[in-house]
């Protein structure tokens, strides 16, 4: 069964499919979908099927400090697109996304449990975290929610932190791993590559006829991997291809804004795609300025090298590759 998405609790109400179903629900921003909000969309997903309830999630856009503090808003890890994706492949059945608005903003913590999670949404088993907060100016938390319980009707299930080597994991966690470039323990706090997707730009050409041709991403995601080369694998309609990609500002051709180029290491030629997805599997060297086109086009070769090698790596041996292959169904092919 596909992911039903509903935008608003006026269109849940309005849907007959929908409307006066019993949920089992886990809410929050689930940016980046990580390794802590799997376990939790997993918990939903096994009490829905155990008990014949709706397993749903209930989300918000735009992120609510995008609204309320945009200076203090973090920079986004996936698109809506994405967390949707990805709670389909988890086997959620619904989403709830509520348009985060200064209206909604002013709804007190007891109005959000009666009007949208027991009444709209007719919970009878929540799914948070310890740090749980919501309603106006985030008065609400798990003790809140625990003591409107008896009064609505639902159960609380508070899920522990997920640890990945010692480390909890959120978020802000990933952002720092990904910024610093930390492919490698992206991957095992995401349980998943690090991606981004997003349209394929024109360049200035000097890459193509200089050096070598590569795709120009305009990514969509607000949270870049650090400036470097990276082991990477790109998306091309349904297929996978091992790719080399810069992000950075191309030095030596004297660049000025950050740019993302991959170079695939068995385009079959042609009409070059509109759109790819690129997933970062490891970090191979810095951002560095040649003294010219002839000395980046060596280093080039030896990256590609390298680059070859550790995708070989990856894809035969065990470790990392593994969270991306369990999450997803199959490495080289899209459903």
């Amino acid at each position: 069964m596909s992911l039903r998405i509903v935008h608003g609790i006026d269109a849940w109400s309005c849907e007959s499919t929908l409307s006066g179903l019993r949920t089992a629900l886990a809410i929050g921003n689930f940016d980046g979908v990580h390794a802590g909000h799997q376990a939790i969309l997993r918990r939903v997903i096994e009490y829905s099927r155990e008990s014949g309830v709706l397993g749903t999630a209930v989300t918000f856009d735009p992120h609510p400090l995008k609204i309320l503090r945009p200076q203090h808003a973090p920079p986004l890890l996936s698109t809506l697109e994405q967390r949707l994706e990805w709670m389909e492949q988890l086997g959620l059945g619904a989403v709830l996304i509520l348009p985060f608005t200064k209206e909604l903003a002013q709804v007190t913590a007891e109005e959000f449990v009666e009007r949208i999670l027991a009444g709209t949404l007719s919970a009878v088993h929540i799914f948070v975290g310890g740090n749980f907060r919501f309603g106006h100016r985030h008065a609400g938390d798990v003790a809140l929610l625990e003591r409107l319980a008896g009064q609505f009707g639902y159960g609380v299930e508070v899920m522990p932190p997920v640890a990945v080597g010692g480390e909890i994991v959120s978020s802000t966690s990933v952002r720092r791993a990904v910024t610093e470039g930390r492919m490698d323990e992206a991957t095992r706090l995401l349980g998943r590559p690090y991606s981004l997707t997003g349209r394929v730009v024109a360049g200035a050409g000097r890459g193509a006829r200089e050096v070598v041709p590569t795709l120009n991403l305009e990514p969509e995601q607000e949270v870049l991997p650090a400036r470097g080369v990276y082991a990477t694998e790109t998306l091309l309609g349904h297929s996978w291809h091992p790719s080399a990609s810069n992000v950075g500002i191309r030095p030596t051709f004297d660049g000025a804004g950050v740019t993302v180029e991959t170079n695939l290491l068995d385009f079959p030629g042609g009409v070059p795609p509109e759109r790819i997805e690129v997933r970062f599997w490891k970090w191979v060297r810095g951002e560095q300025k040649f003294t010219s086109a002839d000395e980046l086009k060596a280093q080039i070769g030896k990256d590609l090298h390298q680059i070859r090698a550790l995708l070989a790596e990856l894809r035969d041996g065990p470790g990392t590759h593994d969270a991306g292959a369990r999450f997803a169904a199959g490495r080289h092919e899209r459903q």
